[in-house]
């Protein structure tokens, strides 16, 4: 089985899944679940922490965490210090001690801090989280949030909600090649074919979340990104991907057929 292990958990699914901007929490669930994904971020801002449950309110009652692991994230967070207190909020509300960590301080953009996102990781690692920091397609910001003991780098296909797929190749096909931890492409995969096309360059997962979220059918759509990230993987393990600048016959004609001594 092609699994992908991030810390120390092994993971069947390479599709994770967002929570937000869904019509309703019980829509989102069923996508969840049509997905199969095995990983699910939620905004801690969303998220009730305290101990009173609300069924209308809180989304966390709409996740199976024992079928999902639930990946906390700092959107919203505007600087490392933002995103450590609500790191160590999750902590204590008893979920993982596992991150997603977002620090975009840019409102109209969305774009990630790389200042902070480096800062922020390597207090939250040397608090014993396991971190999953959002980044530009920045191979030199990659390498050195590895050194620090980020457990992946997530970065951007495009802008968050942007839907405009993988703008980045060039950068993204640099961070794949040198990192030594998973790739997981997050922001800007609007379509199944975007996701298989991550797939396809060596991203060991990906992230979707308004793509589905919005459809007038996430439930449908989601199953469509499940098969793309699969076909995705399996063409980057086992496809051909030699080119070439001339023809070549897939059924060449033998010369017998021309041969003047068969019979007539």
């Amino acid at each position: 089985m092609d699994s992908f292990v991030i810390s120390d958990k092994s993971f069947n699914s390479r599709l994770l899944l967002g929570t937000g901007k869904f019509s309703s929490n019980a829509l989102m669930k069923e996508a969840i679940e049509a997905s199969e994904t095995e990983i699910v971020t939620v905004s801690l801002r969303r998220a009730n922490l305290s101990s009173e449950s609300d069924q209308s309110a809180n989304i966390l009652d709409y996740i199976d965490g024992d079928n999902c692991l639930i990946l906390p994230n700092t959107s919203g967070a505007n600087n490392a210090e933002e995103a450590i207190r609500l790191a160590r909020l999750a902590q204590s509300a008893g979920l993982p001690s596992w991150v997603k960590l977002e620090i975009h301080p840019d409102p109209k953009y969305l774009l990630p801090d790389p200042i902070e996102t480096l800062k922020a990781t390597e207090l939250l690692v040397n608090e014993g989280f396991t971190v999953l920091p959002y980044i530009n397609a920045d191979p030199v910001l990659a390498k050195k949030l590895q050194d620090v003991g980020a457990a992946t780098v997530m970065p951007l296909g495009s802008p968050i909600g942007s839907n405009l797929g993988i703008q980045n190749k060039k950068q993204i096909d640099i961070i794949i090649e040198q990192s030594t931890v998973p790739v997981i492409i997050d922001a800007g995969i609007g379509r199944p074919s975007h996701a298989s096309e991550a797939m396809e360059m060596g991203a060991d997962a990906v992230l979707i979340n308004t793509a589905i979220a919005i459809s007038s059918d996430p439930v449908l759509i989601s199953k469509a990104f499940k098969s793309a990230v699969k076909n995705g993987r399996t063409d980057h393990l086992y496809g051909s991907h030699q080119v070439s600048s001339t023809a070549s016959s897939t059924s060449p004609l033998s010369t017998f057929l021309f041969d003047n001594d068969s019979p007539e």
